[in-house]
């Protein structure tokens, strides 16, 4: 498990981040699951967009290119669409619907990921 913080803001973005960097585990990523707890998230590396196909909520996606700087986001993503692609995404978190707001996430800001503890 990961913490997320957005460095340029000073908030939180998630404390119970998993990853996603497997074949394998990138494939499936939420599928299954019925929503995301607050705090909750996954992190998918390399990841240069996601799908919501299959899915049965919505999902604030935040699109992050090598630095972990926000490069594009996605509110509330509803099930069964895709994002565009974009060579500049090196990973993509999926939070939430709601983070991005709850968070004062906006493209350009610095994000920072740890180790839980």
């Amino acid at each position: 498990m990961f913490k997320v913080t957005n460095t340029t803001r000073g908030t939180t973005v998630g404390d119970s981040i998993e990853l996603a960097d497997t074949s394998l585990k990138r494939m499936f990523g939420l599928l299954g699951k019925r929503g995301l707890d607050a705090g909750g998230g996954l992190w998918i590396k390399p990841s240069s967009g996601v799908h919501t196909v299959g899915m049965s909520f919505k999902i604030d996606v935040v699109g992050l290119d090598r630095n972990l700087k926000i490069v594009k986001m996605w509110r509330c993503l509803p099930p069964f669409r895709v994002t565009s692609v974009s060579l500049k995404l090196r990973s993509v978190l999926e939070l939430p619907c709601g983070t991005i707001t709850q968070s004062q996430l906006q493209v350009g800001d610095q994000l920072q990921v740890d180790a839980s503890s």
